[in-house]
């Protein structure tokens, strides 16, 4: 067990200690943290949830994280890798095993308390937590919740104005709303998977959890919304999120192509299917993205870059219709060519020609690409075990500043004793609750 003493302890130096960082870093950011004040009960695990519920926490919601007693959320398992414990990290967290990297990439900004909340006990300090809330966010398959009295019926009547967030894999409704939600079945049941690979090869998933990541946006966005209609009507609301209809919705103009055209889509690797050459391409030792979108740029492209000027003038590539058709015949030449020499010599070519030319980088070249240094993208954050982190920054600015970390991603349990206090609980109450593993 835990000691309680201890860890009240030890929340009290901590939150003397947040106290004064967020005081410095609001000192220095760009604009208030717009949902301070914000109270969300956050139910999920894994990627979508989390990474919806952490968007909200960067704003400055104080976002609680619900999590198993003794596991819990399932990435906190994933690891290899992991940061290392720091030799100062709290005896009270001995226990636990390392930090996954993939927790830490969700988590930012939370509170862990631990709660079994089949237990009776348990579901009366979620009850609690609701009557106090602003917003619940949840990712169980539809109908769980409602059997253990957490369904949104049972939170509404608690309090008529609570913004209930379900993320599933399928939605409220329709045959498939008992099924469980993975990534990367959806991105095969909801096309993504089909037009991603090479023309002649398999299906292929793409490289991170994308339908996961964008559901976490939609929730986001839609949990936004629904506190600016709750200001203007006082009431709660029930969001209905998943990941099929994100994957759909995020099909684009290949959805709009089948809509309206009965166009039927296919795998094209890099490469558009509209626009040649619009891909990647082999250099003697790495790849370059280029995009000559129209006829101009494929003239500077043939002239300036390849020095092949015939190459504009000849009627199989002078406008872009003609080069889709004769797609095979010149991406052959263009790799030929730039085949003969290295990706930075080409890269140096392309500079200052207007023509959308990349490298493709690894994890560790975009990290060092000179953009992402200029904007400082990665930031250091203190974690009580594991030290000194890097973490990737908020993605976004607000009159020329990001919104602060202003506490790392949690260890298990780690405002457990918090949150029971701030909630009225007693620290014999606290003890009892610990001793009989419902906290």
């Amino acid at each position: 067990m835990v000691p309680v003493r201890s860890l009240l302890a030890q929340r009290n130096r901590l939150s003397s200690c947040l106290s004064h960082t967020y005081s410095v870093a609001h000192a220095a950011q760009g604009m208030p943290p717009p949902l301070r004040g914000i109270k969300i009960v956050d139910l999920t695990r894994v990627l979508a949830g989390p990474t919806a519920t952490m968007l909200l926490a960067d704003l400055g919601a104080d976002v609680i994280k619900i999590e198993e007693v003794t596991r819990g959320d399932d990435t906190r398992s994933w690891y290899p890798p992991a940061a290392p414990l720091s030799p100062s990290a709290p005896a009270d967290s001995a226990h636990l095993p390392p930090e996954s990297a993939y927790f830490l990439a969700a988590n930012r900004n939370k509170r862990s308390l631990t709660v079994n909340f089949k237990r009776p006990e348990g579901l009366a300090i979620i009850r609690k937590l609701v009557q106090q809330a602003d917003i619940l966010v949840e990712n169980y398959i539809p109908g769980k919740l409602a059997t253990l009295g957490l369904g949104y019926d049972d939170c509404h009547k608690i309090n008529p104005r609570l913004v209930y967030a379900s993320i599933t894999g399928y939605g409220q409704t329709g045959p498939h709303r008992q099924a469980a939600g993975y990534d990367v079945i959806i991105e095969g049941e909801a096309g993504l998977m089909h037009i991603t690979g090479e023309p002649n090869g398999p299906p292929c998933k793409v490289g991170v959890a994308v339908t996961d990541v964008s559901t976490g946006l939609y929730a986001h966005g839609a949990i936004m919304a629904a506190l600016l209609s709750r200001q203007q009507t006082g009431k709660g609301a029930w969001i209905d999120c998943n990941l099929f209809e994100t994957q759909l919705a995020g099909l684009a103009n290949i959805a709009s192509n089948h809509l309206i055209a009965g166009q039927e889509a296919g795998r094209h690797g890099t490469a558009h299917p509209s626009i040649v050459p619009y891909q990647a391409f082999p250099c003697k030792d790495g790849f370059i993205m280029i995009g000559a979108g129209n006829d101009r740029q494929f003239t500077i492209l043939a002239e300036s870059i390849l020095k092949q000027p015939e190459l504009a003038s000849d009627p199989r590539f002078s406008t872009n219709s003609a080069r889709v058709a004769h797609r095979a015949d010149i991406i052959d030449i263009i790799t030929k060519k730039l085949m003969q020499n290295t990706r930075d010599h080409w890269l140096g070519r392309f500079r200052g020609t207007g023509i959308p030319f990349g490298p493709i980088n690894n994890i560790q070249q975009s990290f060092q690409h000179p953009q992402a240094v200029a904007r400082e993208v990665v930031v250091d954050v203190q974690h009580p075990r594991a030290g000194a982190v890097k973490m990737v920054a908020p993605a976004v600015m607000y009159n020329g500043k990001r919104m602060p970390v202003r506490r790392p991603p949690p260890w298990l349990s780690q405002h457990t004793s918090e949150i029971l206090e701030e909630l009225g609980y007693s620290l014999q109450q606290i003890i009892k609750l610990r001793d009989e593993g419902v906290v």
